[in-house]
């Protein structure tokens, strides 16, 4: 059995120049980005590449960009190492997606066309109740959930021991924020968006989403995704479907999925696509495994180099 799980980003890992360099180098990349913009009927090659920054951020871009690139990356390291199969695939939040292609529950296409109503009815959501998210560092797990509990909002993201993210209107957030920097909090941020993701206050994009998900076809997958609102295995479509749209109004359980994953005999971990977020959460969560990240033409060659001299 495989030692190996690949995971995928989520939203934040997106930058102006994103997957320029593979796509130059590489014709798997430059195929996955010219079946992007024939699916999605607009040059998102060109927003990866140039910009600009406001619009590549907005949610309905940032989503399929995210996609493309991590499927991008992999199929450049599935031509290179073809003998490099992974035991397990997660994603985290938007990164779920990229983990179905993965596994060939989900076709590459229809993937992009179900974030990019993701990213639209997160939007609209957005618009119409504005909330706002915050990470704390450095805090007590239960001491903020009882925090979470005082103020009404919710935990979005259990990324990483001493880094969490909460989520929800955007009072109540202020409220929460403060209160847990009198509780202990070594710091306490208020992100830049004004979607409160993970939230209640996605409850009508879920209803809105859940009739997409049902008109997506789905296989059952051939390598096991871990759940981020179980962290345990998606095995079959109605397991799928249920997750996609419980996952927009639930917790992202990170730590416990790459607990999961490690304790099944996982010892290396490998990020694809754009920054190296998640491979540093890896660390944070547990120091004796090995996490790397993959997502440009640097990164695949010295992952390669690596291989061969091990």
């Amino acid at each position: 059995m495989s030692s190996t799980a690949f995971v995928f980003p989520g939203q934040g890992s997106q930058y102006v120049g994103m997957a320029h360099d593979l796509v130059a180098a590489y014709p798997q990349a430059r195929a996955i980005f010219e079946q992007a913009d024939a699916t999605l009927g607009f040059a998102l090659s060109t927003l990866c590449f140039n910009g600009p920054e406001n619009e590549l951020t907005d949610t309905i871009n940032a989503q399929p960009a995210l996609l493309t690139h991590s499927i991008a990356a992999l199929r450049v390291l599935q031509t290179l190492q073809p003998d490099l199969t992974p035991a397990f695939v997660a994603g985290h939040s938007l990164g779920e997606y990229s983990a179905l292609v993965a596994a060939d529950a989900l076709d590459f296409a229809d993937a992009l066309k179900l974030v990019r109503e993701r990213g639209r009815v997160m939007k609209s959501a957005g618009e119409k109740t504005p909330g706002a998210m915050a990470a704390i560092i450095g805090m007590d797990t239960a001491t903020l959930e009882s925090v979470c509990a005082e103020t009404g909002v919710q935990i979005a993201n259990y990324n990483a021991p001493g880094q969490i993210v909460i989520s929800g209107e955007k009072d109540a957030l202020q409220r929460a924020v403060e209160l847990a920097k009198t509780r202990g909090a070594k710091r306490a941020i208020v992100l830049a968006v004004s979607i409160a993701s993970h939230s209640r206050l996605m409850q009508d994009a879920a209803r809105e989403f859940a009739d997409a998900v049902a008109a997506t076809p789905l296989r059952a997958p051939k390598i096991p995704v871990i759940s981020n609102v179980t962290a345990q295995p998606l095995t079959s479509i109605e397991q799928i479907q249920h997750e996609l749209v419980t996952q927009l109004t639930a917790s992202v359980q990170w730590i416990k999925s790459i607990e999961y994953i490690i304790a099944q005999g996982v010892t290396h971990f490998i990020e694809i696509g754009p920054k190296d977020v998640l491979a540093g959460l890896i660390r944070r969560i547990n120091a004796n495994v090995h996490a790397v990240s993959i997502g440009d033409v640097a990164s695949i060659k010295a992952f390669g180099e690596r291989r061969t001299s091990v």
